[in-house]
């Protein structure tokens, strides 16, 4: 005679609960990838940051100059802010080209269907674009705010 002690030592899955199950991993998935986007995009904005900070560094006495020459404070944000925002175009080109180029290996490679949709494609360079202009913000107010005779004196 065999005991199971009235205890439930077995599990039925259903299509159901398999399903379930499929859709928690991918949402999972979904939202660990959404982090590391994230944290590549704060990464990202950082380095913009630094890089039109020492942009503001090394031309402190062209904008005093442009100042002192009636440029007025809005003039170098604008100034700072598009070429931030061309940088982060720039890189969200690279990004876009390189993320089509690696589909298509991930594709022939592994035989496994990419499929990239135009509105990803107009969604990362929005970002990419939106992320040089946050990111650019501080740089180019800091440009503006540069007293203009100790920025002809600047060494």
């Amino acid at each position: 005679r065999i005991s199971f002690r009235d205890e439930d030592d077995f599990q039925i899955f259903t299509q159901d609960d398999l399903l379930s199950s499929l859709g928690n991993i991918t949402g999972l998935l979904t939202v660990f990838l959404a982090v590391i986007a994230g944290i590549s995009l704060l990464v990202g904005g950082i380095g913009i940051m630094n890089i039109m900070l020492a942009s503001v560094l090394e031309r402190i006495k062209e904008i005093g100059i442009r100042l002192s020459i009636g440029a007025t404070k809005k003039d170098i944000v604008q100034q700072f802010v598009f070429e931030s925002v061309l940088i982060s175009l720039g890189g969200g080109i690279a990004g876009i080209i390189l993320g089509i180029i690696l589909s298509k290996v991930v594709s022939v490679v592994a035989d496994i269907p990419t499929i990239i949709s135009l509105w990803s494609i107009v969604i990362s360079f929005g970002v990419s674009a939106l992320t040089g202009l946050i990111f650019g913000i501080t740089p180019a107010k800091n440009a503006a705010h540069q007293d203009p005779i100790k920025s002809l004196r600047y060494e």
